[in-house]
């Protein structure tokens, strides 16, 4: 009766892996109960997310092939194209985009590159071109998440000039370079060829670059804003929430999801308790919205 935080399925984003080298659904090693979705396994799962009272899914996308320049994020006929109108005419859920370079560069990183160097206003008008194409699609947000500068203002643009200007942007704002990533690199494949990420995600140090970097992209016109990971940046979720008041997602990631999953395959904790505790607690420090692989599980055991 006295709770001040409650956790709803509507407050939940379910990521989903779309792989299109693949025929059936097929098993994430890295991250226990999760799969990547064959282009004609997709519909059947986002039946399943919309059953369950989840309002949004965010796609990422495998492709079947990669290049230097990752040209197939923009194809009309790719994977993440195919995915968006496959769940758009199967379902009513809102489709969130990832739109970002890493899982479509034969070198894994989120921008174009000159040897080992990040090109990141050369990148800028293919992120426009990515956006464009997945609107096209139906996408209803795009998500870009390569963490390059002025991204967010290039995308609008392009967005606007093509006809999109009710499309929104779902911004990875203060994305952070770290340590928590790693499951996913397996699960959508974009582990980096050479270097890191840290030249442009962010230091885990900081706190005021984050609040720098979140006014720089709401001043370029996002329309929502995310913090990443969630678990050890409650206090930067925290601090945007206050000080910009737009809708704040934070994503529990997949290396959050799967140390739980793990501590409790092992005995060592309550999973579902500990899942929903984090989940909590990320909603408490002021997301507005929880992308997370837990999900699904969460709207099973705790309904709508």
């Amino acid at each position: 009766m006295v709770a001040e935080t409650r956790l709803s399925t509507r407050d939940m984003i379910m990521p989903i892996f779309v792989d299109e080298r693949i025929e059936a659904p097929v098993a994430i090693e890295a991250m226990p109960g999760q799969m990547r979705q064959s282009l004609s396994s997709l519909a059947e799962e986002a039946g399943r997310v919309e059953d369950l009272g989840i309002p949004a899914v965010l796609l990422f996308g495998l492709p079947a092939h990669k290049d230097e320049i990752g040209s197939q994020a923009s194809d009309p006929d790719g994977v993440i194209q195919k995915a968006v109108r496959a769940v758009k005419d199967s379902t009513g859920l809102v489709v969130i985009t990832d739109l970002c370079l890493c899982e479509y560069t034969s070198h894994g990183h989120c921008g174009l590159i000159r040897g080992q160097e990040i090109l990141n206003d050369e990148t800028l008008p293919v992120l426009g071109e990515v956006a464009v194409s997945q609107a096209e699609a139906g996408a209803d947000v795009v998500a870009p998440s390569g963490m390059m500068d002025h991204m967010v203002g290039a995308i609008r643009e392009a967005l606007d000039v093509e006809g999109f200007d009710e499309t929104s942007i779902l911004s990875y704002a203060a994305k952070y370079a770290s340590a928590f990533y790693g499951p996913f690199r397996e699960a959508a494949e974009s582990g980096f060829a050479f270097g890191d990420r840290r030249g442009y995600q962010m230091n885990p140090a900081n706190v005021n670059e984050a609040l720098w970097e979140v006014q720089l992209d709401v001043e370029e016109g996002a329309d929502m804003v995310m913090v990443k990971p969630a678990m050890p940046y409650l206090d930067v979720l925290r601090l945007v929430k206050d000080r910009f008041g737009l809708p704040t997602a934070a994503y529990h990631v997949s290396g959050e999801y799967s140390m739980i999953m793990a501590a409790a395959d092992k005995g060592w904790l309550d999973g579902n308790a500990a899942m929903l505790e984090a989940l909590t607690s990320i909603k408490r420090a002021g997301a507005d919205m929880i992308i997370t692989y837990w999900a699904m599980d969460f709207a099973r055991a705790h309904g709508r």
